[in-house]
């Protein structure tokens, strides 16, 4: 199994993860998933102006938002290994991880787990469903080597 991902860097952030590590983040979360085939996505590194647009025609909310997911969903007869795409607001990311007493360095990978999860159909609607994709998400930042993101949340 391996991760492919197609990164976008519609906006140049030099605290984004790079080609490989993009890959590795994709790699720890589909395995935490139970997913055995090779996956492929695109990560867009994006501005303020395009995620709030892509926001509001999507989600139909206002502004600019961390992370967008867009699942795709092939046709039964297509057997194809795309999951879909991430679009990240880079200035967002930056702001949060400072509000949030953050690494900007986890805070790109944990919005990558997040997002990926979501593209796996994942979701924190009900309480139960946040609760697991919450433990996805702590295990594999903690097999990145980092410690939980929620409760650097909690704490700030």
């Amino acid at each position: 199994m391996e991760a492919i991902v197609d990164l976008q860097m519609i906006v140049e952030d030099s605290q984004c993860p790079d080609q490989n590590q993009c890959e590795n983040i994709v790699l720890e979360t589909l395995k935490i998933a139970d997913v055995s085939e090779t996956k492929e996505c695109t990560i867009r590194v994006v501005d303020r102006t395009e995620s709030a647009e892509l926001n509001e025609q999507y989600r139909e909310k206002q502004g600019a938002t961390n992370v967008l997911s867009f699942p795709f969903d092939a046709p039964i007869e297509i057997d194809i290994d795309l999951l879909g795409d991430l679009v990240i607001c880079a200035p967002l990311v930056s702001e949060e991880a400072k509000q949030q007493s953050k690494t900007i360095e986890m805070h790109w990978n944990h919005l990558i787990v997040h997002g990926c999860l979501h593209l796996l159909g994942y979701d924190h609607i009900k309480d139960e469903d946040a609760d697991k994709m919450e433990s996805f998400e702590r295990q594999v930042m903690n097999k990145l080597g980092y410690p939980d993101p929620y409760k650097m949340i909690d704490a700030s």
